[in-house]
Parts: structure tokens; C-alpha cells; sequence
């Protein structure tokens, strides 16, 4: 294994976790048992990489390592032993910020490593992101994330075409992926602490229905 797929590899655990944590505490928000936990864990940890590979023809990354599900387990085990602690919510967003950012670089990484065309490797480092977090709103029946308008899959599309364009451009992989994580996270994070949004469009209940 090279430096690359070796650095990919250990980022992948890392996203893999972060978002991992993010769906054991949209369990614990519910409430639910230590079964749900992990299954929350393990559904969005590692649900948007497995469309992610689908789509481009790969091997789905966690069928052969069961590591990847293991991690999300072990994710879904802190935040139960954590109990009850008021700062969850917040730790949820910041957890899922940071997921996002190195997602949105690892999605993109991969398909690129691929020989996917950028365009479209930019796409799935987006997809890579919002999939699992789409799955997780839905299961915890939590208001989902592409019919917010806060700021968040422009945040990945920040990142993951910072990273798609400097890779272009010869720039080594941690310049660029470090570019790519700092833009994410930090439109993310402005949008968190600032409130920032995207303008909604402006006919609203005037626009004709299909």
C-alpha cells in the first residue's frame, strides 16, 4: 500500500467514526436502546461511501474490512457510556462539521484515485457526505438535511471542489486535502456560529405547482 492509499485509509476510519458518533447521538436524542445506537452508528458511518462506491464501480469499501462497521460500533458504545450530558446537540453538529469536511475530501480522493472524471468526483465526495446524514434524519425523524437551508452540502461542494481543483493542479495530496477539510469546516462552522443560510427563492407559495 502506498503513502496515498494509506493515508486515504486511515482518514476513512477517522470520517467513518466522526459520522459514526453523529448517528449514535441522533439515537440518544430519541432516546433509544444500545441496539439502535449501533445501528444509527453503523447506517450513517458508512451508508454514504457505500452509495459512493456503487456508483463508481468499487469494491464497497467496508463488505471485506469489517473494521469500518466495527469503529462505528465502537462510536456508538463512547456516546452510550457518555449518559446524559446536555452539550450532546451541540456535539452532534460539530461532530457532523467535522465529518463533513474530511468526507468531502476522502469521497473525492477515492473517485479521483479511480480515474472518475473531476466534475463527477466532486459529486460523489458530495454524495459521500450527505448520504449517510440524509439516512440517519430520516430514521431519527429528524427535519433532513437537503430541505434545510442552512449551509452544509455547500460547505462539501466547497470543500470537495477546492480539493478536486488543486489535485488538478499538481498539488500534492495534503496541501489539498488540508485546503479542501479547512474550506468544508470552515464555511461550516461560520454557518453554525454566524447562522448563515442560503436565500430561500423568492415566489414561494406564488410559484405554479406541478
Amino acid at each position: 500500500m502506498d503513502a496515498l492509499s494509506t493515508t486515504l485509509f486511515w482518514l476513512d476510519y477517522a470520517a467513518v467514526a466522526v459520522f459514526g458518533a453523529t448517528g449514535a447521538l441522533a439515537a440518544a436524542r430519541r432516546k433509544h436502546d444500545i441496539i439502535t445506537f449501533g445501528f444509527f452508528a453503523a447506517i450513517t458511518g458508512v451508508g454514504g461511501g457505500t452509495l459512493r462506491d456503487l456508483l463508481i464501480g468499487a469494491p464497497v469499501f467496508w463488505v471485506q474490512r469489517p473494521g469500518y462497521v466495527m469503529v462505528c460500533l465502537a462510536a456508538a458504545v463512547a456516546v452510550w457510556l457518555l449518559g446524559k450530558r446536555g452539550w450532546r446537540f451541540r456535539a452532534l453538529l460539530w461532530l457532523d462539521a467535522l465529518g463533513m469536511a474530511a468526507y468531502a475530501v476522502v469521497g473525492t480522493a477515492k473517485a479521483l484515485s479511480l480515474h472518475v472524471h473531476p466534475f463527477t468526483a466532486v459529486m460523489m465526495g458530495v454524495l459521500t457526505t450527505a448520504f449517510g446524514g440524509v439516512i440517519r434524519d430520516v430514521l431519527a425523524e429528524e427535519p433532513n438535511l437537503l430541505l434545510r437551508r442552512e449551509i452544509y452540502i455547500t460547505a462539501a461542494l466547497l470543500g470537495a471542489a477546492v480539493f478536486a481543483g488543486l489535485t488538478l493542479l499538481h498539488v500534492g495530496f495534503w496541501p489539498a486535502g488540508i485546503a479542501g477539510f479547512a474550506a468544508a469546516f470552515g464555511l461550516r462552522a461560520c454557518a453554525l456560529k454566524l447562522g448563515w443560510s442560503l436565500p430561500g427563492f423568492a415566489g414561494g407559495e406564488d410559484a405554479p405547482r406541478p
